[in-house]
């Protein structure tokens, strides 16, 4: 079992305060991520938020609390389940490249392991790895694909 987090890395062609509003706006989250109804960027803010598994009957409940918020660079919370073992955290850092007309992201999610993925395979490492590259790739690319368009 792995203890090393997953860390992914996208360079955007946008500015970082547009991907900052996609990360901490409600509204805006649940065009490409989850909809999170009492999300706030402030550091104790505790949030949950529901998503069906793969099954379309198990229903799991995130359970979450700002840990840490560097206005436009940094977003971090812990991430766990109810009525589950494990914590961990999850953390979205930007980077403003190219004099700032582009977006480094380097998401991290650290903590995995406490999730006993080796016992119960609905946590194991490679779902979240699948669930990052999805939410990265396609759902918040594809949101910025449709700003620009607009």
């Amino acid at each position: 079992m792995s203890d090393a987090p997953i860390v992914m890395e996208r360079t955007f062609n946008v500015k970082s305060d547009v991907i900052w509003k996609a990360l901490t706006d409600q509204n805006e989250m649940k065009k490409w991520y989850f909809d999170i109804a009492d999300f706030k960027p402030v550091v104790g803010h505790e949030f949950e938020f529901t998503a069906m598994g793969e099954d379309g009957t198990t229903a799991y409940v995130h359970l979450c609390q700002v840990k840490e918020v560097i206005e436009g660079k940094k977003l971090s919370y812990s991430w766990r389940y109810k009525d589950h073992v494990g914590d961990s955290l999850l953390s979205f850092d930007l980077e403003e490249v190219d004099g700032g007309s582009k977006t480094k992201l380097t998401l991290t999610h650290a903590g995995l392991e406490t999730f006993r993925g080796d016992i119960y395979p609905a946590y194991a490492k490679k779902n979240f790895i699948q669930g990052w590259t999805y939410f990265i790739e396609e759902g918040l690319q594809k949101y910025l694909d449709t700003l620009a368009s607009a």
